[in-house]
């Protein structure tokens, strides 16, 4: 496994095709070697990068404190099989004088994640666009677990026609399915007890879809399980249309439910498929 830490040195060392590319800011889990291994059984070279992105926190969010750990990640990646991991430094893509950003705009990136994070998903089309230029990937790999996020890149990939395939990897969940998420370390004893009832949520929309109720009272459903968490602060809940996240009145194809929000030492997300 090849490690690279400046763009400049990724020319030579990636092939001229057949390149599956999984993005990721590291503290890698479960659901991270979940879109390796898709990526390793769909592709002849794999390639993964290891970034904080700077642009995609906003003021008072956590880029300081983010959990990394580099040579558990290189270990973890090696294991799999991984032919090169990009690992560079902010000053390494953002050199000084940097002023150019991509920014998908729109209904798309104003609800939800995008409301409650302002600037986020700017910080991510941009990161993610320079990182395509600099891989040239056939496939790049994302997780449904932030799914509007998804919608956003797959969104850039079709207004800018990168030459590439945007694969989603469904969400990977702990036994008591609470969403892998690298920010899960944060979580109290406590409230890790209480954050499965976040899934518990959205599989109570799902099943008040299932048997013939409308969106209303599938959120009604959900909510009433929200509102027991304990010093839990709810961000959001709502179904959305899969691909525009418009909210819905009356059910479609593949809706969404979303739910983000917050207790004291982190804010967690997760979303599920609610209506086939």
């Amino acid at each position: 496994m090849r490690v690279v830490r400046r763009p400049q040195e990724l020319g030579a060392a990636l092939p001229r095709g057949g390149v599956g590319f999984v993005p990721t800011m590291g503290y890698l889990h479960e659901g991270h070697l979940a879109l390796v291994r898709r990526a390793r059984a769909e592709n002849p070279f794999v390639a993964v990068s290891i970034f904080v992105n700077p642009l995609q926190f906003g003021p008072g969010e956590d880029y300081d404190r983010y959990p990394r750990d580099e040579a558990r990640d290189l270990a973890m990646l090696e294991a799999e099989g991984v032919d090169l991991v990009f690992l560079p430094t902010p000053e390494a893509l953002y050199p000084e004088g940097f002023s150019t950003h991509v920014e998908v705009t729109g209904p798309l990136t104003e609800r939800f994640e995008g409301a409650h994070r302002p600037g986020h998903f700017r910080g991510v089309t941009t990161v993610v666009a320079k990182l395509f230029h600099l891989f040239h990937p056939d496939r790049a790999y994302f997780g449904e677990k932030d799914f509007q996020q998804l919608a956003v890149i797959r969104h850039m990939v079709r207004d800018l026609n990168f030459p590439l395939e945007v694969v989603g990897v469904p969400t990977v969940r702990e036994p008591d399915g609470l969403a892998l998420s690298s920010r899960n370390v944060y979580l109290t004893p406590e409230h890790r007890k209480e954050a499965p009832k976040l899934y518990r949520a959205l599989l109570a929309a799902r099943e008040a879809a299932r048997s013939g109720r409308s969106v209303a009272e599938a959120e009604a459903a959900a909510k009433a399980i929200l509102d027991t968490i304990p010093d839990f602060a709810l961000d959001y809940f709502a179904i959305v249309h899969p691909g525009t996240f418009a909210s819905l009145e009356d059910w479609v194809p593949g809706a969404r439910a979303l739910v983000a929000g917050r207790f004291p030492e982190v804010r967690l997300i997760d979303n599920l498929e609610v209506y086939p």
